[in-house]
């Protein structure tokens, strides 16, 4: 409060003397021209009026910071902004990123999503039963990355600026994007949109057009968003207004990648809930490719490269397969490291009774696959009764 009352204190000595300054300018010619000539010299005038004018300076001049203070108090983002920030600095270093230029605060702010690609432990050969997909993929998405010679001298062949990974959870969507991005050698901005909102008025459009800015600079890149619905779903007049205009700066700056072909900056979004997606998001992303459940061969070729490294006994792959239908991606890894698990609890369990006959963990066998994968199929099963809320009540 005090800081608040020196403030007003300021602004008000500086309203007074500004207001006695132009009263004595605006007198009447025969009060203020005999004291002119009897009292002040010119020196003296040119002193009053550079003192008034300091001290008027001085006063905006602290109730301005005076103000930004109690502003920059107010906003509890501020620290996080920061933390950002120099998160992004170092990441910029990491990726030995020099020749960009000066980067606004609004563009350091978005590089903090910045991922480091090469860093990155997925690779095409960490992404099993979706040999399909990822050739379609390096013919849309790699190739013009790689080899945009090969596209520069048609309209026709310009590769799509937007691309939709959609089907159910768990079926290997974001491993597919960080895989493309690896091997297209491509900046990856794993937005978050959470970067994008803000509570000040015009900040969420501002910081929107960073992301195209910044991609731009850093091209090769792509902009990748998860769960592209929970962001960019369709727009009704039920919307925030702050929400509808950072949707509209986003689709807006989205199409100006268009405009220039040489460009290598992509959106590549996922969803397990196309239907909500904006119809004009839709028509920005051309290519869409289905992510659907794993079939049979599909299962054995990702449980083969779940169990690649472990230590195991002969397992059935073609039994495990069956009897796991039904199970995404993400479920079988689930599934296999439950298996692991339960090994290591057996011998915790025998070293706590004294019964351990080996001080190594033994390898895992077709009964621990088998005894996992019915849990995870149970889980599954009480999940999706739980979503689907109590029965009704019978008659």
């Amino acid at each position: 409060m005090s800081l608040i009352s020196s403030v007003k204190t300021f602004v008000k000595n500086g309203k007074e003397i500004a207001t006695d300054f132009l009263s004595e300018l605006t007198a009447p010619d025969e009060t203020i021209m005999p004291e002119f000539h009897n009292d002040l010299s010119r020196n003296h005038l040119i002193a009053k009026i550079v003192s008034t004018a300091l001290g008027i300076a001085a006063s905006f001049t602290l109730t301005y910071f005076g103000i930004k203070w109690l502003t920059d108090a107010m906003d509890p983002t501020k620290k996080e902004k920061k933390l950002a920030q120099a998160e992004a600095q170092k990441m910029l270093t990491k990726l030995g990123v020099t020749n960009v230029g000066k980067l606004t605060d609004y563009e350091l702010c978005v590089a903090a999503n910045l991922l480091d690609t090469r860093s990155m432990d997925v690779t095409w050969d960490s992404i099993g039963g979706l040999d399909g997909t990822i050739e379609e993929i390096n013919e849309t998405v790699i190739l013009p990355f790689n080899r945009a010679d090969l596209f520069k001298n048609s309209s026709l062949l310009q590769p799509p600026k937007g691309i939709l990974l959609y089907g159910p959870p768990g079926c290997g969507k974001t491993m597919i994007a960080k895989a493309t991005a690896k091997a297209a050698g491509a900046r990856f901005i794993n937005l978050q949109i959470s970067t994008l909102v803000d509570k000040w008025y015009g900040e969420s459009q501002k910081r929107a057009e960073a992301v195209f800015s910044l991609a731009v600079k850093l091209q090769p890149t792509i902009i990748f968003i998860d769960e592209i619905d929970s962001f960019l779903r369709s727009r009704s007049s039920t919307d925030h207004e702050a929400t509808a205009m950072m949707k509209t700066q986003f689709m807006s700056l989205w199409d100006g990648l268009t405009t220039d072909p040489n460009l290598r900056v992509m959106v590549m979004g996922a969803t397990n809930r196309p239907q909500d997606v904006d119809a004009a998001i839709l028509r920005r992303m051309p290519s869409q490719f289905y992510i659907g459940m794993p079939n049979r061969e599909q299962r054995k070729a990702i449980l083969h490269l779940i169990m690649a490294s472990e230590e195991k006994n002969e397992l059935d792959f073609d039994q495990l397969s069956e009897l796991s239908d039904g199970l995404s991606g993400s479920d079988l890894r689930e599934a296999c490291r439950a298996a692991a698990v339960s090994v290591v609890h057996e011998f915790v369990q025998k070293e706590a009774r004294n019964a351990i006959g080996d001080t190594r963990l033994r390898k895992i066998n077709m009964s621990d696959l088998q005894t996992s994968i019915y849990k995870v199929k149970a889980s599954k099963n009480l999940s999706s009764r739980l979503t689907q809320g109590p029965p009704p009540p019978l008659d």
